[in-house]
């Protein structure tokens, strides 16, 4: 708020001296002699005026009374937590004295009205923030010209449309101040306006509060220089071009966070005297206008994140004003422009994440201004040019996230003014060079991930060159750093913080920043330039000269133990030491840091035992992450811990057998991770109570016994409740409405689940998980899973539910993944999962469904990826529909009674085509590896189940059918298939020849079919094949040679005409062969068949022939029966020539 007295005690009113026309005329006289003297006096006259003002201050003048009583009735409608208006009252004689009140010095009149809410050092104003309504007795200061209300909070009602009464109006700021609605047209009527702000709150948290439909009612504000509509709704106001090139004035032009999409080109450019242009955060998707380079005057460009296209325009623009220039997040995928880089008067750049590529480009050094450098998260594949080791006046250069190649040159230490340097996450390698310790102003550097590697003590005294005290902020995770760490780490107790993987995130906005880290107070940048209205201000008090307070070296190959000296570290505040290779005990001299707030061992290799001396003075300890260490935590019963936790992870500890008391004394805790701590106590009641504001937990893995009450927790964004693999019984309980993820499987919860599903505590359930598989939960499946609308994952496989799949599930419009495999589920496969389209696994297997397999599963669910519908009583044909499914990696229909041949255009499974180009898992999980995509596949007589390495996995299981046909040779272009069954059908017909192009199948399985003809020669090339089952069919002739078939079992190759190893050799006797017949003579054995077809053709044809002569109903069954399979037939080949068209 500006100071109100201070501005009371200063005004001037209209002196005729400073009038801009006297002075004019003053400075058109030709003779200097008299024109020095006339400014003389001029300047006399008008400091003995301000004094002759200060002295009369508001003594002799007071308010005026009707403006009084307006600004009484407008204190009514408010609400003042503060009691920031203590001096509003109505026995107060002069108003002008009052709190945020500037008046006329001569008449009396309030001029100015001020009550914005100061922001306090987070940037909130929730404390202090006026409340209430605007009253229209603000109509009554009929003078006024400055009115201040941001920072309030009105609580969402619309912005009043008669303030666009109060025409003497210059200043106009209702910034953040709890208005939601549509801006009033009105506020077009100030035509004296010069600067008006109503941004909203920021849109990336609180989303748009304020809109306009179009902004034709800036034409009236001829005289408007500053425009701030930041984080209002814009989307609709697709001319916001044409309206704002009517504003000649125009010096400051912000419309960050606006939905803007539309950016027309302009003939001609009105606005020309514009410095200052922020459009960023908006998606246009177009290329970047021309006119905007033309605006000759502009110091800040801000075009970040606004999804521009194409290249820089072409032209010759020069912009020799220009400071700051920000196109980061824009995609440009171009290269940068000649012109470009004559932009020598350029401060700051940032061009992060905008596709450039190859080298980076010498011409930078011609903008010897420059201070600070963005080139991040590009493309810029090359070497890190020499030319940019000359550039000694940069201070902060940010190369991280590109594909850098080679070492860091020892022309580095010729950066002298090198403030921060992040060349993080590339492919450089080496080692540190020495020479990066001349660099003496260096505060913050950061190496991470990249393939540096040596010893950890080379590399920290390569660094550290200059002064042990002034670095800052030092990045060397996540390289090949090796060797231990000893107890010289003490002598870095001097420096200043020392981070590895954390990066520092902010967002810039005028008047103040957001800075999204894990501790505002180390925030890194030595020198940062917080945006203003009037560009960039440097502040260079950001770094404290402190102590160690942030060390971490995580994510590399340090080994041996942890040196005890970290305990003289006395001020560190945070410790990353995980992901290593760190084995001994944990030293007690941890004990001695009373400063740690965080620390970070996980995924090393400690063992031994912590006990209450570990933590003796860690009163401040809030973060304990600790999990995938084989440490044992022995405490007394009655020990009561220094510290309030908020996070604590001892995955893998030694904590039981009994529950750890100790939790009871935790108040705060948001994240706790127990799992797999050998507890097998029951959980006590007390617990529940304290983890009411739980965001993470996960006790599974444990052997916990007892059940488990209504989990009941505060308001919050999600909460994620992990208690699978334990012992608990009972029936499930329910749960709060900001649980998101739940997992209870495979314990012992009895009952049916309709308690759960159909009654929960509370509206808008925002469950995406439901794991209760594993279970002994019966009955039927509710019909009320329009309850949990948000539900992504439904499992409840392997427990005892019975009757059909309700048709309330298919309400469920985000469900991706669905199993409910080995139930006793029955009744047809519900059309209404056609509604669920973006399900991509479906696994049903192991059930009693009937009818047969849907043809809207290949129409709706593309995204289908996993289908298992094994072991139900399916019946018909395969549908061609299916063929649809590119994405579709698992088909598995076997052990069903399905009939028809298989469809030749399953060479249309894509996933199947292809081998893979991702290892990735599939997981829905906030926290990765909680809840991975899984399916069940049947392999060599072995079921196996796939979750880590699912996208690699493709089969297709079409066994113990009763399928017919040839061999459709199209399945031997799935040449990603792993496995491959066809046993147990009555296919006919040969292998195809070109079975040895499925190069990377492991499992072929064709027994129990009826082919003929000789086994391919290709299927030698069949390098990884372990299995090849091909036993009890028509096979002859000699098998292949192929290491791999050789050394198979001769089971899988029987009921043939076969020979060749592993059978006996071609040459041995045709009695010795698997599958003949001993002695006997052909012509004799064929005679008698023979004879028995004819006899069992003249009994079957009696046999049917007799009763439709005799009875009357047989005959109308029969010809109905024959007419229904005619249309069966008809419409199947109708369905064949849809396909064959689409």
């Amino acid at each position: 708020m500006e100071n109100a007295a201070l501005r009371n005690s200063i005004t001037l009113q209209t002196p005729i001296l400073y009038a801009p026309e006297f002075i004019y005329h003053i400075m058109a006289i030709p003779f200097k002699p008299i024109k020095m003297l006339l400014l003389l006096i001029v300047i006399f006259l008008a400091e003995a005026t301000i004094f002759v003002t200060s002295e009369r201050g508001n003594s002799g003048v007071l308010c005026v009374e009707t403006e009084k009583q307006a600004l009484l009735s407008f204190k009514q409608n408010l609400v003042d937590p503060s009691n920031r208006l203590m001096s509003w009252v109505s026995n107060g004689d002069d108003c002008c004295k009052w709190t945020g009140i500037v008046c006329d010095n001569i008449t009396g009149h309030v001029k100015e009205l001020d009550l914005a809410t100061t922001l306090d050092v987070d940037g909130n104003s929730a404390a202090a923030a006026l409340r209430g309504k605007i009253n229209p007795s603000l109509l009554n200061l009929t003078y006024l010209t400055h009115l201040d209300l941001s920072y309030n909070d009105f609580g969402g009602t619309p912005i009043p449309s008669f303030i666009g009464s109060l025409v003497s109006l210059r200043y106009l700021n209702l910034t953040s101040a709890g208005f939601e609605g549509k801006i009033p047209h009105q506020l077009g009527n100030l035509s004296s306006l010069s600067h008006l702000g109503l941004r909203g709150p920021s849109a990336l948290f609180y989303g748009h509060k304020l809109y306009a439909e179009n902004l034709h009612w800036l034409s009236g504000l001829s005289l408007l220089k500053y425009l701030d509509l930041d984080n209002v709704n814009l989307s609709k106001a697709s001319d916001w071009v044409l309206s704002v090139n009517k504003l000649p004035s125009l010096l400051e032009l912000c419309l960050s966070y606006s939905e803007l999409s539309h950016i027309h080109p302009l003939s001609y450019v009105n606005f020309t005297s514009l410095e200052v242009l922020d459009i960023s955060e908006n998606s246009f998707h177009s290329l970047m206008p021309d006119w905007i380079f033309s605006l000759s005057r502009l110091v800040h460009l801000d075009l970040r994140g606004s999804y521009f296209e194409g290249p820089f325009p072409n032209g010759s623009w020069t912009l020799p004003s220009l400071k700051n220039l920000d196109v980061s997040l824009s995609y440009l995928n171009s290269t940068l422009p000649d012109w470009f880089f004559g932009l020598n008067n350029l401060v700051n750049l940032h061009l992060r994440a905008n596709g450039f590529e190859g080298s980076i480009p010498c011409g930078f050094q011609n903008m010897t201004l420059l201070k600070f450098a963005d080139l991040s998260e590009n493309y810029f594949n090359s070497t890190i040019p020499n030319c940019l080791y000359g550039f000694s006046s940069l201070e902060d250069l940010d190369l991280h996230s590109n594909d850098l190649q080679g070492v860091i040159s020892s022309a580095i230490g010729n950066m002298t003014s090198l403030v921060r340097l992040d060349l993080s996450y590339n492919a450089l390698g080496g080692k540190i060079p020495p020479s990066t310790g001349k660099l003496c102003n260096l505060k913050s550097i950061s190496l991470g991930g990249n393939k540096y590697g040596g010893k950890i003590s080379e590399a920290l005294e390569n660094l550290l060159g200059c002064s042990p005290n002034r670095i800052v902020s030092l990045d060397l995770g996540e390289n090949l750093f090796s060797g231990q760490l000893t107890d010289n780490i003490e002598k870095f107790k001097n420096l200043g913080c020392v981070w590895y993987r954390i990066r520092i995130l902010f967002f810039k906005f005028r008047n103040n920043f957001y800075i999204e880290s894990w501790k505002d107070k180390y925030f890194i940048l030595p020198t940062f330039y917080v945006k203003t209205i009037s560009g960039f201000e440097e502040d260079s008090n950001l770094i404290p000269n402190a102590p160690l307070v942030f060390l971490s070296l995580g994510g590399n190959m340090l080994s041996g133990p942890i040196p005890t000296s970290l305990g003289k570290l006395s001020a560190l505040e945070v410790l990353y030491i995980d992901g290593n290779r760190l084995n001994g005990s944990l030293p007690e001299s941890f004990g001695s840091l009373s400063n740690l707030e965080q620390l970070y061992i996980s995924k090393n290799l400690l063992e031994g035992v912590v006990s209450e001396i570990h933590f003796a003075n860690l009163t401040n300890l809030r973060d304990f992450y600790a999990s995938g260490n084989s440490l044992m935590l022995r405490v007394s019963p009655d020990w009561i811990p220094p510290f309030q936790l908020t996070a604590i992870e001892l995955r893998s500890w030694s904590l039981g057998p009994h529950f750890p008391m100790w939790l009871k004394s935790q108040k705060n805790f948001w994240d706790m991770d127990l799992s797999e701590t050998g507890i097998s106590d029951a959980i006590p009641n007390w617990f529940w109570n304290l983890s009411t504001s739980i965001s993470y937990l996960n006790l599974s893995h444990n052997q916990i016994s007892g059940r488990v009450p209504d989990i009941r927790l505060d308001a919050g964004s999600f909460s994620m409740i992990y208690l699978g693999s334990n012992k608990f019984e009972g029936h499930l309980p329910r749960i709060s409405s900001t649980v998101t993820e739940l997992d209870l499987s495979n314990n012992s919860f009895s009952g049916d689940i309709s308690h759960f599903l159909c009654q929960p505590l509370g509206g808008a359930n925002r469950l995406t998980i439901l794991h209760l598989g594993d279970n002994v939960l019966s009955g039927n499946i509710p019909d009320c899973w329009m309850y949990w609308p948000s539900l992504e994952v439904i499992k409840l496989g392997n427990d005892n539910l019975t009757g059909e799949i309700p048709s309330s599930m298919g309400s469920l419009r985000n469900l991706k993944s669905l199993h409910l495999r080995n139930n006793s589920l029955s009744g047809e496969i519900p059309i209404s999962l056609q509604n669920c389209t973006v399900l991509s696994v479906i696994d049903l297997g192991l059930n009693k469904f009937v009818g047969s397999i849907p043809t809207w599963i290949g129409v709706s669910l593309s995204n289908l990826m996993i289908l298992g519908l094994r072991s139900n009583k399916l019946r018909g044909r395969i549908p061609f529909e299916l063929c649809r499914l590119t994405l579709l990696q698992v088909l598995d229909i076997a052990d069903n009674n399905l009939s028809g041949t298989i469809p030749r255009c399953f060479d249309n499974f894509k996933a199947m085509v292809t081998r893979p180009s991702s290892s990735d898992p599939i997981f829905y999980s906030f926290y990765y590896g909680e809840f991975l995509e899984n399916a069940f596949v049947v392999t060599r007589g072995r079921e196996d189940q796939y979750n880590t390495i699912l996208t690699l996995v493709a089969s297709l299981d079409l066994s113990n059918n009763n399928l017919s046909g040839e061999f459709p040779v199209q399945l031997t272009s799935l040449h990603g298939l792993l496995s491959l069954n066809l046993s147990g059908n009555h296919l006919r017909g040969s292998i195809p020849a070109t079975i040895g192009s499925m190069t990377g199948v492991q499992s072929l399985d064709f027994s129990r079919n009826q082919l003929s003809g000789k086994i391919p020669p290709s299927v030698s090339n069949l390098h990884f094949l372990s299995l090849f089952n091909v036993s009890f069919n028509s096979l002859s002739g000699e098998i292949p040679l192929s290491t791999q078939i050789q050394s198979m079992d001769t089971s899988n190759f029987v009921g043939n005409r076969l020979c060749g190893p592993p059978l006996p050799e071609c040459g041995a006797s045709r009695e010795t062969m698997p599958g003949t017949e001993q002695g006997g003579g052909k012509d004799e054995e064929e005679y008698w068949f023979r004879l028995g077809i004819a006899v069992g053709f003249v009994v079957g044809f009696l046999g049917i022939i007799s009763p439709l002569l005799l009875y009357r109903t047989w005959r109308h069954a029969y010809f109905w029966f024959v007419e229904q399979m005619w249309y069966k037939i008809l419409d199947c080949f109708g369905s064949f020539k849809y396909l064959v068209r689409t």
